[in-house]
């Protein structure tokens, strides 16, 4: 099971270790290793690590997911599009703590956008249905907008994740305004229940002040700023740094 040793209070620190694996991939080999870095970073006092496997493979392998199962002694999630086969038989088999169903076009750089949870209501509840089944806690990705939380709310997911694309575009120029969207989405998540994760773009000049205005914020996942913060300021320095932006 996952620790539990945290602050009351304190939002936690899932690491996406997906840029690990990217520079793992560029040169072959096993060079930096992905499964002893995941482990470093759960003992530098990470609440998680992050995947999100892509059917390329170009960072993660599906390989990894089930080596990483293996060690990890926190909390476990996985992120991606639950329409590709391949990534739905993955879970179902590995059964982590949380996956977080991302609505991802095929050969998509990165995530860009939510689920619309009206238009895919029934879809979505169907497949939230079949992963809790299992025993796994489900969140799905969603812009701040407090009609697609409501909705959420209707197909019976634990939690909503925040998409903060938005938020960290804007934050050194609009910061005071932009952040009233997802403190509201976040009140609407709280009165329906829902758990509220967020994540993309977050680092240590935006994530403060992220924290401090969205409230009942439980955990983010930051994976591209920390594992580049760390080339300066060394991993476990900046996993330390991260968590007390969280505070």
């Amino acid at each position: 099971m996952p620790s539990t040793n945290f602050p009351s209070g304190m939002t936690r620190l899932s690491v996406n270790v997906n840029k690990i694996a990217t520079l793992r991939n560029a040169r072959g080999g096993n060079v930096p290793d992905l499964i002893k870095t995941a482990g470093d970073i759960e003992r530098f006092g990470a609440h998680g690590i992050t995947v999100h496997p892509r059917p390329d493979e170009r960072h993660i392998r599906y390989s990894d997911v089930y080596q990483l199962k293996k060690v990890l002694t926190t909390e476990f999630n996985i992120e991606g599009n639950p329409r590709e086969k391949k990534f739905m038989d993955l879970v179902l088999d590995v059964k982590p703590h949380q996956v977080t169903l991302v609505p991802d076009e095929q050969g998509q750089l990165t995530s860009d956008h939510g689920w619309d949870t009206l238009k895919h209501k029934d879809y979505l509840k169907e497949t939230i249905a079949l992963f809790k089944s299992k025993g796994i806690r489900v969140s799905i990705f969603v812009d701040a907008d407090v009609n697609m939380v409501r909705g959420a709310a209707d197909t019976g997911t634990n939690r909503v994740e925040l998409y903060t694309e938005e938020y960290a575009r804007l934050y050194t120029t609009e910061k005071e305004k932009v952040i009233v969207k997802f403190s509201e989405a976040a009140k609407a998540a709280q009165q329906l229940g829902l758990g509220l994760n967020a994540g993309h773009d977050l680092n240590l000049d935006n994530l403060k002040y992220f924290k401090h205005h969205v409230p009942g914020l439980l955990e983010v996942s930051i994976g591209h700023a920390l594992i580049s913060d760390a080339l300066y300021f060394g991993l476990e320095n900046t996993v330390q740094m991260y968590l007390r932006q969280l505070l």
